[in-house]
């Protein structure tokens, strides 16, 4: 049985397996860079260890991360998400030195993270995928001649692509001669490949997601679908489950065909199978993720299944705990992504001291984090300083408490996405469940918000103030 269990990650991730660690009795070993000597994960893991100067670099050498998963005792190593979650040389090595990689086998990461792989094999198991190339492009004369083939407009996709970049639309000739050789090199810097397909571009698609659990002994369920709509520059910012769009046939078979893809590959572990809906409600297979979601927290809150929990016994060999007719859907939650950014400022990352957060509580409420007061965001990594995951019974309810739990919580300090989700909660047709992946480009008034200095935050400057004058 796992005893140890290293976190190949940092920040509010890490701090969520350490949680579930916890739970099951498993000691939990965190890492660190000197940028993160201060994160909360070092503080809440069992035990923690320094990985060197550099704030990225330590987080992506494979080889003396497993090292450090020897040298501490660890008999299994969890990647989270980001950084190497989605690298098949990671796996690879756990597998060499008798360490229990958290996720799917080295095989099905590099087949699943190959886009051009990943559409063959949906094209075999009889999964419809989106129009496109069959294999990468050669060069630009095949790129125009296919996009005439298709029809504009189309999409120019990195073939190892993930995380939103190394994606760009072409509406004519020129747009494609003047993204190829951009897309290339993205492709190149981001991936290390400089490998790009071609698919045509679903416009306005509405992007949904599955998640499905396997286990080694051939088990695979799934857990119901996530609207990840809300999005920008291909960054998913609100994630909700079930989709308040789809009917009960539409979910039947998305989640059926899911598991069907992941029995195809050979899939274990906890993965999700991506998929846009087009107009004329016809789906496409878009990826699969190897790996677990950000946005997990809302499928927990719906099923009530601790997904990461799930990941461990799968990889300590034990069956699933559930078959598919246990799972049962309740409610809705919505999960908002707590960005560092500033929306009024074009989004431009917001990094610095927190000199105040107060966590949102009550019922059906979660925070997600890896802040705390006095704790300062670095410059170095992701934006995302925490997560708000709400959950009630109705879609209408869950919206007023989506509105509620957003005004109780405070981050002060740095410029956060909260007033701007305040902003999408009041627009007509998110509030009607009806929204596709334009919603942000169509709604650039919602950051025009008013801003002015909250009253308990004004209250405590005046207390702090008096405090210090009578102490004087």
């Amino acid at each position: 049985m796992i005893h140890k269990i290293l976190i190949a990650n940092r920040g509010e991730v890490a701090v969520r397996i350490i949680r579930a660690c916890a739970e099951a009795n498993i000691t939990s070993v965190g890492i660190y860079t000197d940028a993160d000597r201060h994160a909360l994960h070092v503080k809440k893991a069992d035990e923690a260890y320094n990985i060197g100067p550099d704030s990225v670099a330590g987080y992506l050498n494979a080889h003396r991360i497993v090292n450090l998963a020897i040298a501490s005792g660890c008999d299994a190593l969890h990647p989270g998400y980001g950084f190497l979650s989605e690298n098949p040389l990671l796996a690879e090595i756990c597998t060499a030195r008798n360490i229990r990689y958290i996720g799917p086998d080295a095989e099905v990461i590099r087949r699943m993270g190959d886009k051009v792989a990943a559409r063959s094999a949906m094209q075999e198991a009889g999964i419809p995928v989106i129009p496109g190339s069959d294999a990468n492009l050669a060069n630009l004369e095949e790129a125009l001649d296919l996009a005439d083939t298709i029809g504009y407009p189309i999409m120019l996709k990195a073939t190892s692509g993930g995380g939103g970049r190394g994606i760009r639309r072409c509406d004519s000739p020129q747009d494609l001669k003047k993204n190829y050789q951009r897309v290339l090199s993205e492709a190149s810097k981001a991936f290390g490949r400089a490998d790009v397909f071609m698919e045509k571009c679903i416009d306005r698609p509405r992007h949904i997601e599955v998640q499905v659990l396997a286990d080694s002994h051939g088990n695979v369920i799934h857990l119901f679908e996530r609207d990840c709509s809300i999005q920008r520059r291909h960054q998913k910012l609100i994630e909700i489950a079930p989709s308040p769009q789809l009917d009960e046939t539409q979910r039947s078979w998305l989640g059926e065909t899911a598991v069907r893809a992941a029995k195809s590959v050979g899939y274990t572990n906890a993965g999700t199978v991506e998929f846009l809906l087009d107009r004329d409600n016809r789906f496409y297979f878009m990826e699969m993720n190897t790996r677990l979601q950000v946005e997990h927290t809302v499928t927990e809150a719906i099923t009530g299944i601790d997904i990461v929990l799930e990941q461990i016994r799968i990889a300590d060999g034990l069956p699933l705990s559930h078959a598919q007719g246990d799972i049962q859907k309740r409610g809705f939650a919505m999960e908002l992504r707590i960005n560092a950014e500033d929306p009024k400022n074009d989004f431009l990352p917001s990094f610095g001291r927190i000199t105040r957060y107060f966590a949102p509580g009550g019922p059906g409420v979660r925070t997600d984090g890896a802040i705390y007061t006095g704790y300062y965001i670095p410059p170095h990594y992701d934006s995302m300083c925490a997560k708000l995951t709400v959950w009630a019974l109705s879609w209408p309810e869950l919206l007023n408490r989506a509105a509620r739990a957003l005004g109780d919580i405070g981050v002060y300090g740095v410029k956060t996405t909260i007033p701007y989700y305040m902003e999408i909660l009041k627009v007509k047709e998110f509030r009607y469940g009806s929204f596709d992946t334009g919603f942000v480009d169509d709604h650039p008034e919602l950051t025009r918000y008013k801003t002015s200095r909250p009253t308990r935050e004004l209250s405590a400057a005046i207390s702090a103030a008096l405090s210090a004058h009578l102490g004087h």
